[in-house]
């Protein structure tokens, strides 16, 4: 069995245990307050926020980069690659866009393969050689191919309903006349969101995992890969971009963390770390 399909079970694996977490504490929701009702608001609101950032991802992730569309005289090495590598993969061309920032990165969104953006930075462009980039551009659309973006939006809307019912727990879920256990609530209303988190963060590392697998098999190529990571990763430390909330939203899309890490950070970082990942690269090449 390959990486790829230990990662599929894996994510799997981890949805059913935000699943287990978000039921739990419903249920001491319902218990702390007699009733169920709050448990399903929260869950709507996170049904309406998966289907809000689903089918926007797209304009919402390029409006954080503040990147430009790219024409196809303005970039035909980078156009003749992303289409031999789509027509390969059978799927339809994506848009393609350029973002105004030295730091070398690049993602892809979008709900579908026919809804999708490739976005490079202007610093990657600059850094890699056609080769690498041509791996990174594999890795992006692999992304696109796995529905790594439904995956990553419920992921984040069942994180944010288990910090809601959590939060509503700290502040309204006392009920010792109801017989709930005021211990039991605070310390639920403190964990459930770092377990949240860590799964979430699980979820993503595995994405990483499959996207690096897959697009090192749609290039053909997975040394290129190896070796675009390791400048990437260079690159990203020496530009680091400021973590404001409309970049940290996207930042799980990037095919490396635009943050610097560091201490706590690393243990929440939606990236797996680069020395595995080239790792894993080098022994699909037989090294």
């Amino acid at each position: 069995m390959t990486d790829r399909h230990h990662n599929g079970l894996k994510t799997t694996l981890l949805f059913a245990g935000m699943w287990v977490v978000l039921l739990g504490i419903g249920a001491l929701v319902a218990s702390g307050t007699g009733s169920s009702m709050f448990i399903w608001l929260f869950a709507g609101i996170g049904l309406v926020t998966t289907a809000y950032s689903y089918w926007n991802s797209d304009k919402l992730a390029i409006r954080a980069m503040a990147a430009r569309p790219v024409s196809e005289i303005e970039a035909p090495a980078l156009y003749a690659m992303v289409r031999e590598l789509a027509t390969s993969a059978r799927q339809p061309m994506p848009r393609l866009y350029i973002a105004p920032t030295a730091q070398p990165n690049a993602f892809a969104t979008g709900r579908n393969p026919r809804h999708a953006a490739v976005c490079v930075t202007e610093g990657i462009l600059r850094m890699l050689e056609p080769r690498e980039l041509r791996g990174v551009l594999g890795h992006e659309l692999m992304h696109v191919y796995n529905r790594d973006i439904l995956t990553s939006s419920v992921a984040a809307a069942i994180a944010g309903v288990i910090t809601a019912v959590a939060q509503f727990l700290m502040f309204f879920g006392g009920g010792r006349d109801r017989g709930g256990n005021p211990l039991a609530l605070l310390a639920t209303a403190l964990l459930a969101p770092i377990a949240a988190m860590l799964i979430q963060t699980a979820i993503s590392r595995t994405r990483e995992f499959d996207a690096d697998e897959d697009g090192a098999q749609l290039t053909g190529d997975p040394l290129a890969l190896a070796s675009a990571l390791r400048k990437i990763e260079r690159g990203t430390a020496a530009r680091p971009l400021e973590p404001t909330q409309r970049m940290e939203n996207v930042s799980h899309m990037m095919i490396a963390n635009p943050f610097r890490g560091g201490g706590m950070a690393k243990l929440f970082a939606s990236h797996p770390p680069m020395d595995d990942r080239v790792a894993r690269l080098e022994r699909m090449a037989g090294y």
